[in-house]
This record gives structure tokens, C-alpha cells and sequence, in this order.
């Protein structure tokens, strides 16, 4: 680990070195390469900066503990031995995290995919209660929401709704919350007070650029049709709504949340490539199955993630085993404490993983 460590160290002075040079903003490719090669090793270098200036502290606290006799000199240097130690335990842990491999996806934008399942009105009352969950999170990190698809259910539920979200790193967070979620609650239709439950499914897609996804815009057939349902004058009058078939897939991709026929097209092939995209990594996740076992659920939409108890108030994810009792808080979108422990228990999976190699 301190081999590859001081290669990063050394490398990441070259770059500083490269970067100084007068003429590196003349190409602004090399100068993009290297800032990001930059920001991505800063935090590796600085905790092994400090690692190495705590390693220092150690051997200094020895040196004054061995030839000094004066009481309180040798106190000040037990303490700082003591301190030194507890920041270099902390500091090992940190850099083999930092060390751990990226997942190349982290730092792009999500499509998200939201579909009512079991428990009918009751599903498609909750599909619109996560999409607010979502919406109220990005707004939370200063992200943008963008709006693909939604077909709307009567009672102001939705049975499918696919929005885009805009932000650095939304992936790395959000990748946790693809699976299946379920509600207990009583429905406000039921009117003998029994408790219901009901499903959804959420995946999280990595927005697909064209270099990840080789597209032949022949096996795509689009039909345009009127959109319908609350909107203005453009609603029901022009063909703006588009619907995108992936004839080798199957898949099926309507947008009609744009007035302009182009706009919707270019969304419904926005979400196309994600999906084709989320299942080239799937062939590739199957292909490693035991990679996948090391690592908390990231993507099966098959698996029931989560349980949002409403009568009790608490909100529990199965993978982790983790149970809070802040229901109202995570509905108003503050899921960062869920978020937080699913990523430190995938990060010690994947330590304990490496210990074993």
C-alpha cells in the first residue's frame, strides 16, 4: 500500500510541475486531463502527508521519552504519542478507502426510474411520494431535476415516472436506492383502518454519454403522438409527445413533457442509452458474481431494499439492518443519514474483501 502510495505522491508533483508549465492552458484537453487527475489524487496525497507528519510526531514523542527526565516535558510527549498513534490508526483506515477502485460511474448524472408494483392506487400514491423524496434530496445538494416521462394514475399517484437528475457525483450517492421499497401503511381508501402493503421499484441508472453506449439509430422507431393531460395550449394540438421503440430490446421510452417534438426526442434517447447501458454493467455484474457479493446491493431491482413503516414511524433498509425512527424527516427528503451508513458498509465490505486477498 506505501509503495503505491509514494508513486501517487510522486506523480501527483508532476502534475503540479505540468500544470505550472506557461503553455499548458494552450491545450485545453492535456490541461482538463490534468486538473482532473489532480482533484481526484488532492485527498490521497493530503491524508498521506499527514500520515507520514504523524509517523514523524511518533518517532520524535520516542526520542524525547527516551533521553528527557523532566516530568511534565515527558507528560507533553506521552499525550502527543498517544494522539499520534489514534490519528495514524485513523489515517491507515481512511487511505486504504481512498485507495479502494472507483467506480467509474460515481461522478455522473442519474436517470431515475420510478414504478408502481403491488397494492395498485396505493403503489402509484407512494411511486409520487419517492419521486418527492428524491426531488427534495437534490434540492438539498443544490442539484438539478429534470423531468423525462410520467404517466400519471387518477388519483394523483404515478404508475411510471423516469426523471433525470443533474449534479457532480449524484450517482455515488444514489446508487444505493435501486430495489424494491415497500409501504405499510392504511390506505386513505380503506376505510376499515387495516394496514396495507405495497410496493415499488427504483432503479438508478448512470447517465449514459454517447462513447458508453454505440447506438444504430436503425434499430430505433419513433412515433409521435398528441400529449395529453395538464399542460397548455400546446396539450392535445400538436404531435410533440414521442415514443421511442428499441426494436432488438423491446424497450418502450414515451416523453411528452417537452412541447417540442425534438426535445422529447432527445430525452427518450437520453433514457434509452442508460437503460442500455444499465444492461451491458448487469451482463458484466452476473459475469462477476463474487465481486458482487462483497458489495452492498447496487442495482438488482428484484431485491427488497427498504421498508417505510408509517403507523410505528420508522423507516428500515434490509441490507444493512439499519432502522430509523424519522419517518416524516426521510419523506421530506432526508435520506442523507441512510445514504451515509449503505456507503460505509460497502466500503467495509470491499476492505474485508481485500483483507482476504
Amino acid at each position: 500500500m506505501f509503495d503505491k502510495l509514494e508513486d501517487l505522491l510522486i506523480r501527483f508533483e508532476e502534475i503540479m510541475s505540468e500544470l505550472n508549465e506557461p503553455n499548458v492552458a494552450n491545450d485545453q484537453a492535456r490541461f482538463r486531463k490534468l486538473m482532473k487527475e489532480q482533484s481526484d489524487l488532492t485527498p490521497i496525497v493530503e491524508a498521506y502527508k499527514e500520515y507520514k507528519k504523524c509517523k514523524q510526531d511518533i518517532e520524535d514523542s520516542l526520542l524525547i521519552l527516551d533521553e528527557e527526565s523532566d516530568e511534565e516535558m515527558r507528560e507533553l510527549a506521552k499525550e502527543e504519542l498517544n494522539d499520534a498513534k489514534a490519528r495514524t490508526e485513523e489515517l491507515e483506515r481512511e487511505l486504504k478507502i481512498l485507495l479502494l477502485p472507483k467506480d467509474p460511474n460515481d461522478e455522473k448524472n442519474v436517470i431515475v426510474e420510478i414504478r408502481a408494483g403491488a397494492g395498485g392506487d396505493e403503489a402509484a400514491l407512494f411511486a409520487a411520494e419517492i419521486y418527492r423524496v428524491y426531488v427534495r434530496y437534490a434540492e438539498r445538494q443544490r442539484w438539478k431535476v429534470d423531468m423525462m416521462s410520467v404517466n400519471e394514475s387518477g388519483i394523483g399517484g404515478f404508475k411510471e415516472v423516469i426523471f433525470m437528475i443533474n449534479g457532480q457525483g449524484a450517482y455515488s450517492k444514489l446508487k444505493y436506492e435501486s430495489g424494491v421499497h415497500r409501504v405499510q401503511r392504511v390506505p386513505e381508501t380503506e376505510s376499515g383502518g387495516r394496514i396495507h402493503t405495497s410496493t415499488i421499484t427504483v432503479a438508478i441508472m448512470p447517465e449514459a454519454e454517447e462513447v458508453d453506449v454505440e447506438l444504430d439509430m436503425n434499430d430505433c422507431k419513433f412515433d409521435v403522438f398528441r400529449a395529453s393531460g395538464n399542460g397548455g395550449q400546446c396539450v392535445n394540438t400538436t404531435d410533440s409527445a414521442v415514443r421511442l421503440t428499441h426494436i432488438p430490446t423491446g424497450i418502450v421510452i414515451s416523453c411528452q413533457d417537452e412541447k417540442s417534438q425534438l426535445k422529447n426526442k432527445d430525452k427518450a434517447l437520453k433514457v434509452l442509452r442508460s437503460k442500455l447501458y444499465e444492461l451491458e454493467v448487469a451482463k458484466k455484474h452476473d459475469a462477476e458474481a463474487e465481486a458482487r457479493k462483497s458489495q452492498v446491493g447496487t442495482g438488482d431491482r428484484s431485491e427488497k431494499i427498504r421498508t417505510y413503516n408509517f403507523p410505528q414511524g420508522r423507516v428500515t433498509d434490509h441490507r444493512i439492518k439499519l432502522t430509523l425512527h424519522k419517518l416524516d424527516a426521510v419523506m421530506d427528503g432526508d435520506i442523507e443519514e441512510l445514504i451515509d451508513s449503505l456507503i460505509a458498509a460497502d466500503q467495509s465490505a470491499k476492505l474485508a474483501k481485500m483483507g482476504e486477498n
